[in-house]
Formats: structure tokens, sequence, C-alpha cells
């Protein structure tokens, strides 16, 4: 199956871009008066991105002092989720790689093995895609939260207009942004290996148990109709049978007729001519009269 060979690339992929991110970020305050100028502040983040958590050291142009400020914002959550769902699905491919490979007779006994697959198949496609999209989200609060027109704002030495605030390095996105891809992708592939796990189920089988059924009804739907259409004609054939008869009936003894009147004709020329004139009377010597 194709889970088996890129579920755990990808899973691997999209929890190791994550969960090993380290941010930088750097900016420079140079007051008026002098007394501190080109002030650099590094300011450095990363996995589970509890940014409330994360300080940095801001100076105060009024004295030579200085503060200690926090970011905003909590983003543990989102990124721990999914994480989370990387690791498990990578486990799980691993040892349905392993059953797959070792144990596919048990796989199948009972077709608890394929059952199983499936509603965990579907569960993790539909984890991928939540996890993704909270994932999505809360990159984007990310990024708006370690903005350095953001932080600059936390600096009150920055509020000044005769003190100078410059942003020196932004944090570099693109391993984020990388993650969010290959949980989507994980998503899509767990979503595409539903069709693939439930041709192995009994559902399925179920189904093609006896595919030559519907071709046998199907034929035998097309002889009923053949038949009734030729029921159909047969009775239009003898509705016109009896006009048939009587027209035959006519010619028949129109035959006999003739064939009589013929015969009569005939008779009558085979017949031998009398002389119907007077009759001769002889003596009784035998002379005529």
């Amino acid at each position: 199956m194709c889970m088996v060979i890129f579920a755990p690339i990808f899973a691997i992929c999209a929890f190791a871009t994550c969960g090993g991110y380290y941010g930088h970020l750097q900016v420079k305050v140079d007051c008026a008066d002098s007394r501190q100028n080109n002030r650099s502040i590094n300011i450095e983040f990363g996995y589970p991105f509890r940014l409330q958590q994360v300080h940095f050291k801001a100076p105060l142009c009024e004295t030579k002092r200085e503060e200690i400020l926090f970011l905003d914002g909590d983003f543990s959550s989102a990124a721990q989720f999914f994480v989370t769902v990387g690791v498990i699905t990578f486990l799980y491919s691993l040892l349905a790689t392993v059953v797959y490979v070792f144990y596919q007779d048990k796989y199948l006994k009972n077709n608890r093995g394929p059952l199983v697959d499936f509603v965990v198949t579907f569960l993790f496609s539909l984890v991928w895609l939540v996890s993704s999209c909270c994932w999505a989200k809360a990159l984007s609060d990310i990024k708006m939260a370690t903005k350095p027109t953001k932080v600059l704002l936390l600096i009150p030495a920055c509020s000044a207009q005769e003190n100078k605030c410059t942003a020196v390095q932004e944090p570099q996105w693109s391993r984020l942004n990388t993650s969010v891809v290959f949980g989507f992708v994980s998503a899509i592939l767990w979503a595409g290996n539903i069709w693939f796990v439930f041709k192995e189920t009994g559902w399925y089988k179920m189904g093609q148990r006896y595919p030559t059924r519907s071709t046998s009804g199907k034929r035998e739907m097309r002889q009923k109709l053949y038949s009734e259409s030729s029921f159909d004609l047969q009775e239009e054939s003898f509705g016109t049978q009896p006009n048939n008869f009587n027209q035959t009936k006519k010619d028949l003894a129109m035959q006999v007729y003739r064939q009589g009147s013929f015969n009569q004709s005939k008779m009558n020329h085979g017949l031998p001519q009398t002389n119907l004139g007077q009759p001769v009377i002889h003596d009784s010597k035998g002379g005529a009269l």
C-alpha cells in the first residue's frame, strides 16, 4: 500500500520541521541621549511556541537600567497537537508495515484486521486535516506576534520619537511553512488510502460476492421484454386473421365454382349427338315404310 511507503516519510517530515524549529529575531535601539547607542536586542523562540514565556531585555533611554519584556501569545496547543498526530501516525504506519509483511494471515482472519485498519485510517485522515488547519492558523498568529514592528511596540523606549528603533533580522518561516504543507499532504494521503483499506474489508467483498447475478438479471429482463414484444406481434397477427380467412374462403368458393363449370362443359362436349327427327318405322320384312 502507498500508506506503508509514504505515510511514515511525510509524518516524519511534518513533526520534525515543526518540533525542531527555532526562530531568531533581532532589533536595535538607538537612544537620543547617546548614553546607550546601537543597543541590539536578540529574541529567540521555538517549539512549543509559548511566546508569553519568551523574554528579552530592553534598555531604558532615560536611565542606564534595563527592563525585562515578554512576547504575547500561547500557541503551544496547536503545535503540540500537530506534532502528536505526526508521531502517532508514524508509529502506526510502522506497526501496519510489520503486520502486512509478517502477519498477513492473522490480519485477514475473521475480517477484524481490515475493519480496524479502515476505522483507524478514516480517523487519522480526519485528525490530520483538523490538526493541519489548526497549525496553519497558529502559524499565521505566530508570524503576527513576532513581527518586528509588533515587537518594537512592546519596547517603551521606541515609543519616544527622539529614539530610533529598527529591525535587524527577521525570523525565517520556510521550515514552518513546509511543515504545514506536509500536514495537508499527509491528510490527503490518508484520505486516499481509505478506499484501498475498504477493499480489504468484508463490506466490499459482500458486494462483490455474486457479481454475475446482476448480469443474469439484466439478461432475464431482456428476454422478458423480447417475449412480451413477440407476444404483442403475434396478437396483432391473430387480430387480422379473420379477414384473411374470409378472403380465402371466398377465393376457394370461386375456384370450386369455376372447376364445376369447366367439368360440366367438358361433359357436354363428350356426349354423342342424336337425331331428334321423325322416327323410322320398319315392316315385318325388314323394310322401311
